[in-house]
């Protein structure tokens, strides 16, 4: 999954989350009246306006799944709006905490903003449990006038988050990723002379280690992986450059950016799981619990479903 710029093809995914009900119920806006003409001036307008950033949230084959923006960016005040709103077909597959980081990041390193906020009903509870589980906390003293464009809207609950609290989160809002553990991985800065990071075994994380290997001189944009392991445990990390790793365990599925070398994701269990190389020559780490064996490997996905369903008889 990745973030880009909308395209007219996006139109009729965008059109269908805006007739969709259960996407929209808790919308402050009519969303139902909208028409195909109305959705591509749209895409036109967030292709051309520097006011505001609207970004389609895309699956690995680029369709769109929903759409990431900043609105009411002030420069003086150097703050936005935060928005993301994702199709059905999204929901529960880690397109939001995806595309909440990436806009983000598109707010703080790009557009020189200091502060991201947003706002949503309090009776918007499958929203509110979202916010939760990330661990976002409630807004603090922001500018009257941001509060008054929804004076008329009343049981909103506010939230934010700031450059400076961006940068220490790290993968701190998640803690899991369909159950597999994220991990600090401990680090050690020295003043001018960059970071030392380090794990230990059965101190870092319960199992021995056996096997480290990587992977490195992928090309921007290929995908590996594809399989599953029925005993071996992993710990993956990236060291260097961006890595979306999708997990997948027969029924739902979720993705996690690894692009910060002092964050860890540990594979504990059998899960399907595919890696996307965002930036050339990114390197994928892995500690690995026993040494290679070809039988531990499942490396079909129907194999892998007959595989799951066998684990829960």
């Amino acid at each position: 999954m990745k973030l880009r710029k909308l395209r007219s093809e996006d139109a009729y995914f965008m059109l269908e989350w805006m007739h969709d009900e259960d996407v929209t119920k808790d919308l402050r806006r009519d969303f139902a009246s909208k028409t195909l003409d109305d959705v591509l001036a749209f895409i036109e307008y967030a292709n051309t306006t520097n006011d505001e950033v609207h970004m389609a949230i895309v699956d690995d084959n680029d369709v769109y799944m929903g759409t990431a923006s900043l609105k009411s960016i002030n420069n003086e005040r150097q703050d936005a709006e935060l928005a993301i709103v994702i199709r059905r077909a999204a929901m529960g597959k880690g397109y939001s905490r995806f595309a909440m980081r990436e806009i983000m990041r598109i707010a703080f390193e790009q557009h020189n903003i200091e502060n991201v906020y947003w706002c949503v009903s309090k009776a918007n509870t499958r929203a509110d449990k979202f916010y939760s589980k990330c661990g976002f906390c409630a807004a603090e003293n922001l500018d009257d006038s941001i509060y008054l464009k929804y004076e008329s809207v009343p049981d909103l609950n506010w939230y934010n988050v700031n450059k400076k609290e961006f940068e220490s989160l790290g993968y701190g809002y998640r803690d899991n990723v369909l159950g597999c553990k994220i991990i600090n991985i401990k680090t050690v800065p020295t003043k001018d002379e960059g970071n030392l990071s380090f794990f230990e075994e059965n101190r870092s994380f319960p199992y021995d280690i056996k096997r480290i290997y990587y992977i490195s001189g992928v090309p921007e944009g290929v995908e590996r992986g594809h399989h599953a392991h029925k005993e071996l445990k992993q710990l993956l990390f990236c060291p260097y450059g961006e890595i979306v790793v999708t997990l997948d365990n027969g029924k739902e599925r979720e993705s996690i950016l690894l692009d910060n070398p002092s964050i860890g994701l540990i594979i504990d269990r059998p899960l399907w799981r595919e890696m996307i190389w965002l930036k050339k020559n990114s390197v994928l780490c892995v500690a690995a619990s026993d040494y290679y064996t070809e039988q531990d490997y499942i490396r079909n996905y129907d194999d892998f479903l007959e595989y799951m369903n066998k684990q829960t008889c």
